[in-house]
């Protein structure tokens, strides 16, 4: 890295950010209490606020939003005239899943090969160290040149919406002249990127039931009617052959027009086993940027061990629908809910329950703030250009933002590349990553308030 004051603060700093960052990842800050107790997402909530506090934020406070959880606001003022911009993060995370498949305990910060691993290490409480470090290097050398408001949400994970609908009451409490999500990811380590578009998502819960209580497989196998084979023909109808997602009258045939993703990197990124071949057809860019894609995220089921010569009578499963730019999420739902409706056996009951719903989007990258931040990535990142990429995933606020304030730039970045393996075990995130990153949104600050000036 190109030695200049604000990178050399940013170093100063990264021994203080690590131990934070243990703490953070400390907090089991899963915002479903029927995995971890709330307790521990209202702990990092308040860690949360403390930090605010310490940096010299005004009006810190921790909001209940509609959905039962907490967010985190803080204002700090810059000087008189100067342009608004608006940090996000989040601090909750995902489920650890098996903790067994973890070579370190997901909620302790452990360094290993070079990289942090934990839990939200890179999915998103690394993204509000960022945040941190940042504005601390900017005040080490002449201050903060931009008002700055920020928001750190407490249930992004769930796509519950809570600060969704907090910011619809409270419209004046996020207006921002540039938005900075800290929560995508450069395409690989060493590569700065902003991200474009990002899919939206719909999140149903799905039930079959098909008799009174559960029957002998002996004695009534071959006519009763089996629930949790209905519900794997059901799951079955939403794939074609190829594995590419078919949701009857969902389009799918969108094609992305920018950055490639060879499909030998997406492989190694994916860690596919040998042999394995990739779901879908055309470019890998378009399966994971411009098409829908469903999972199947759980299914209840007995367990292969202990289990019994039984007919299912009920079964449950959660499937998630990604809804890439150009579809409407709500549309995506009907369309997804009258398939899984329309696809179920034998007149079976089915339910399905709508978890969570987030709108795709697509940002304007041909705004100053771009510029601005393309500039500051290639001082961050000496002899590399800024790259545009689309995510897969969903950060459902930033329709919200792009709806309440039409005029706000915002910009997505983060530390989630490919070898963070977010959402999975041993998540982890690159400190070179961290600090590069903290230089570049430190030097964007700066330059983005020189070329609001008038």
């Amino acid at each position: 890295m190109t030695a200049n004051p604000i990178a050399e603060t940013v170093a100063s700093l990264m021994p203080r950010a690590r131990a934070e960052l243990a703490e953070l990842v400390a907090f089991r800050s899963v915002a479903d209490p029927e995995v971890f107790p709330r307790s521990e997402c209202e702990a990092a909530a308040a860690w949360v606020a403390d930090a605010l506090c310490t940096e010299g934020f005004q009006d810190v406070a921790v909001l209940d939003t509609p959905d039962g959880t907490q967010s985190v606001y803080g204002l700090l003022a810059g000087p008189e005239g100067a342009p608004t911009v608006l940090l996000y993060a989040h601090y909750d995370v995902q489920p650890p899943l098996d903790e067994s498949a973890w070579l370190t305990p997901p909620f302790e910060l452990t360094e290993r090969d070079g990289r942090w691993y934990g839990r939200g290490a890179a999915d998103c409480k690394g993204g509000f160290l960022m945040h941190l470090l940042a504005l601390r290097a900017l005040k080490a050398n002449g201050g903060v040149p931009v008002t700055v408001k920020v928001i750190v949400e407490g249930s992004e994970e769930q796509g519950t919406g809570g600060l969704e609908r907090y910011a619809e009451a409270h419209p004046e409490l996020l207006a921002a002249d540039a938005v900075v999500i800290g929560d995508a990811g450069n395409f690989r380590v060493g590569l700065p990127t902003v991200t474009a578009t990002l899919r939206g998502m719909t999140l149903l819960r799905v039930g079959i039931d098909t008799l009174e209580g559960n029957l002998h497989s002996g004695q009534f196998g071959g006519a009763a009617p089996d629930a949790l084979a209905a519900l794997i023909k059901v799951l079955d109808s939403l794939r074609a052959e190829d594995g590419s997602t078919t949701v009857d009258g969902l389009a799918a045939d969108a094609e992305w027009d920018g950055l490639d993703y060879a499909e030998a990197d997406f492989r190694a990124d994916a860690k596919v086993l040998d042999g394995v071949g990739l779901t879908g057809g055309s470019s890998v860019s378009d399966r994971i940027w411009a098409r829908p894609s469903v999972t199947v995220l759980g299914i209840d089921a007995p367990p292969v061990v202990g289990a019994t010569p039984s007919i299912q009578a009920g079964a449950r499963a959660l499937v998630s629908l990604r809804v890439p730019p150009g579809q409407d999420a709500t549309e995506a739902t009907r369309l997804l809910t009258t398939h899984i409706e329309k696809h179920t056996p034998w007149d079976a009951r089915v339910t399905v329950e709508q978890m969570g719903q987030g709108q795709p989007f697509r940002a304007d990258t041909s705004s100053p703030a771009y510029t601005a931040m393309a500039d500051a990535m290639r001082i961050a990142y000496p002899g590399e250009d800024m790259q545009t990429a689309g995510h897969g995933g969903s950060i459902p606020l930033c329709n919200t933002l792009a709806a309440l304030y039409p005029e706000a730039e915002i910009l997505l970045i983060g530390l989630s590349e490919p070898e963070a393996r977010i959402h999975a075990a041993n998540e982890s995130v690159s400190p070179q990553e961290l600090e590069r990153l903290s230089v570049a949104e430190a030097l964007f600050l700066a330059n983005y308030a020189r070329s609001q000036k008038i």
